[in-house]
């Protein structure tokens, strides 16, 4: 089973806490929107985006079941 990043935007601040942690997940534009460049969990960036979730200060991401 595989799992992908969820961000609730009705939620995010645009804070940039999960860009600070991996950001070749999370981007902010220069509006200060927040992008996932890649909603994939893979082995190799697990543990930085559960990180993310845990840091989150508006617990706006979460990672689901595919």
């Amino acid at each position: 089973m595989t799992q992908k990043i969820e961000v609730d935007f009705g939620l995010c601040e645009s804070n940039g806490v999960c860009m600070g942690i991996i950001p070749e997940v999370f981007d902010l534009d220069d509006d200060d929107y927040l992008h996932v460049l890649t909603d994939h969990v893979t082995p190799d960036n697990e543990q930085q985006v559960r990180e993310s979730v845990r840091q989150c200060p508006r617990q706006a991401i979460a990672i689901v079941d595919e």
